[in-house]
């Protein structure tokens, strides 16, 4: 298998989009065409999944959703993220993991390992520092997975520690970039772009450019997009002759009014196709020069 960074832009390039559909069920905005209780949340992304196939390089399973549903959640996140990969989508595990030693080397496997979610990546959380990072990239270096940090989030209250500012006047967000920065190169593929990633968020448009002369080869998820007031250009404003990532739209693929007003499944079909197809022509117009 190649190294997901290839796999990435690969699926990318095919799709001729960055766009990432992230997969937060809310049940109360799934219709009741679907019917109801955790079946209807079933249905519902098993239908997203088909849509997305052709329109989407990379799904994104929100755990933190799926977990609140108990058991059965828990199960049917891992039974989509096969189903996903079975249509040819790569799977983003949105974890947010962070610890040390043994029990990050857990998080690591029950995320990307084969005895896990088996996702083709994790999003990691470094504030543990360098270390609670090793069992992820290593795992990651030994069955060509990737490896997501977050670096500059897209929330308003991401000021409240990244941008604390460090001896020498810059924000503690460059320190986490500059620390990443040296084991880009291990997850490296033959594209020349690194699974080693960085959470940009698309509401700091401004700040795009730094973090990409600090991490050049790591491609980046880009939050924000869409419900959170970003703009299409603002997410690819850290890209690099057209690509470098993917960006992550939910609520507005998943729950568009249209959508949400179906009264049978072929509009509800047709609804979502558009949205997806409207944040695709979106992103492509950004990317144009």
């Amino acid at each position: 298998m190649s190294a997901f960074a290839d796999r990435l832009i690969e699926a990318v390039r095919l799709r001729d989009t960055p766009l990432c559909v992230g997969m937060d069920p809310f049940p109360d905005r799934i219709p009741a065409l679907f019917g109801g209780g955790l079946r209807a949340i079933e249905a519902f992304f098993a239908e997203i999944l088909e849509i997305a196939r052709t329109r989407a390089a990379v799904v994104k399973p929100q755990i933190a959703f799926f977990e609140a549903l108990g058991p059965e959640g828990y199960a049917l996140t891992k039974k989509l993220t096969a189903e996903a990969q079975a249509k040819g989508l790569l799977v983003i595990l949105d974890a947010k993991r962070g610890d040390i030693g043994s029990t990050a080397a857990g998080y690591a496997e029950a995320t990307i390992g084969a005895g896990g979610f088996d996702a083709d990546a994790v999003t990691v959380n470094a504030y543990l520092g360098r270390d609670s990072l090793e069992p992820f990239l290593a795992l990651a270096r030994e069955r060509n997975k990737g490896v997501i940090v977050l670096v500059r989030t897209s929330n308003p209250g991401a000021r409240d520690l990244q941008d604390l500012t460090l001896e020498g006047g810059a924000p503690l967000w460059t320190r986490v970039a500059e620390m990443l920065a040296p084991e880009a190169k291990r997850l490296e593929g033959e594209s020349g772009w690194s699974g080693l990633m960085a959470v940009a968020g698309a509401t700091w448009p401004e700040e795009a450019a730094k973090l990409r002369a600090i991490l050049p080869t790591s491609l980046f998820l880009v939050p924000g997009y869409g419900a959170q007031g970003a703009s299409a250009r603002d997410a690819v404003a850290g890209f690099v002759n057209g690509e470098g990532g993917v960006v992550s739209s939910s609520r507005a693929v998943l729950y568009p009014p249209a959508a949400s007003e179906a009264r049978t499944l072929d509009v509800w079909r047709a609804a979502i196709a558009d949205a997806m197809d409207a944040a695709n022509a979106e992103l492509r117009a950004a990317l144009r020069p």
